[in-house]
């Protein structure tokens, strides 16, 4: 008989363990908590950086310190106003706000406090909805609301020169209403100012506010003349020259004392009108006139030269010129018409 036998793999002996001893416990080191930085201070962080431009809410100022020594004052009214439509002849104002404030005309900075007028008013009609769109002003707002006749009256009064942007539009509008603004001096910051050769991208007010680093909730009527009244503050020109260049307040200061015209290229040829287009001329369809708005006497007398060599062919031509001062610029009204022999 055979025995069997029976064969075992040895087992591994386990490793013995480096020590018994349990490992020493680290002591933690306490680190302080980062200190969180403040909007403001991240913003400025951000500044010092190549990559990146920072925006800040435009923020109103209620006053712009002390008269300076010797300042020529002149009390300046920006205004807006927002309105049911585009026609001042059919549609009406719902919201009109100002801003009244000193500017010293030798250096075009205001100064001393600055007072303000905003109100809605009923246009006794419902507020047609693109108009609701553009202005957040709806229905309920201005329900049973009136502009205080009286208090505008005494802004009017007090001031030297109105200023808005797109004057063309609320000038209109507010002389309907209240007759006392068409004895003021008025200037546009839009057409009076020669953005584009001042290097700003645009000359609307939201790019130009941009422009400044700042940024505001558009088409609201006082945060509009908050924000036309700061950019205006500033030097407008090149900024390796800006310590230099007048404000845009200092430029409608300038541009309201003297006089402006519109020409009309009137029994121009047909074959010109290419040139007069090209050249910057709009063409009036009721008046069936190609016309341009020139903005001193210089300009003008080169325009009527440059009218009769290339347009007219030097050939006997009367032209219509209408003189534009402060008083009738922007306004519905019509200026002194004259008639120039070229």
């Amino acid at each position: 008989m055979t025995q069997s036998s029976f064969e075992f793999d040895t087992p591994t002996p386990l490793p013995e363990p480096a020590s018994s001893k349990p490992a020493p416990r680290r002591r933690a080191t306490a680190v302080a908590a980062p200190i969180p930085l403040s909007p403001e201070q991240m913003a400025q962080r951000l500044d010092q950086h190549p990559d990146y431009r920072v925006l800040r809410r435009l923020v109103p100022v209620w006053d712009y310190g002390p008269a300076p020594r010797d300042a020529a004052g002149q009390r300046v009214l920006v205004l807006d106003t927002e309105t049911t439509g585009l026609s001042h002849q059919v549609d009406k104002i719902i919201e009109l706000a100002m801003l009244s404030v000193m500017v010293d005309a030798n250096t075009g900075m205001p100064f001393g406090t600055v007072e303000v007028f905003e109100g809605f008013e009923d246009p006794g009609m419902p507020i047609p909805a693109i108009a609701k769109e553009v202005t957040g002003i709806n229905d309920e707002m201005v329900q049973g609301q009136r502009l205080d006749d009286a208090q505008v009256a005494t802004f009017v009064a007090q001031a030297d020169l109105v200023v808005a942007h797109n004057a063309g539009f609320d000038r209109p509008f507010v002389e309907a209403r209240f007759p006392a603004f068409a004895d003021k001096a008025w200037a546009c910051s839009f057409a009076d100012i020669d953005w584009k050769a001042a290097g700003a991208g645009s000359a609307k007010l939201g790019a130009l506010a941009l422009d400044q680093g700042w940024f505001y909730d558009a088409h609201r009527a006082q945060v509009d003349c908050h924000a036309l009244l700061q950019v205006l503050a500033r030097p407008v020109g090149p900024e390796d020259q800006a310590p230099k260049c007048p404000t845009g307040l200092g430029r409608l200061i300038a541009a309201a004392g003297s006089a402006s015209f519109k020409l009309r290229a009137t029994g121009s040829p047909f074959d010109a009108k290419d040139a007069l287009k090209a050249r910057g001329y709009r063409w009036d369809g009721e008046g069936k006139v190609w016309y341009c708005t020139l903005p001193d006497q210089a300009r003008l007398d080169a325009e009527l030269e440059w009218l009769k060599a290339e347009v007219y062919g030097r050939r006997a031509a009367r032209v219509e010129i209408e003189a534009l001062d402060s008083q009738v610029r922007y306004s519905a009204r019509p200026g002194r018409l004259l008639q120039q022999s070229l």
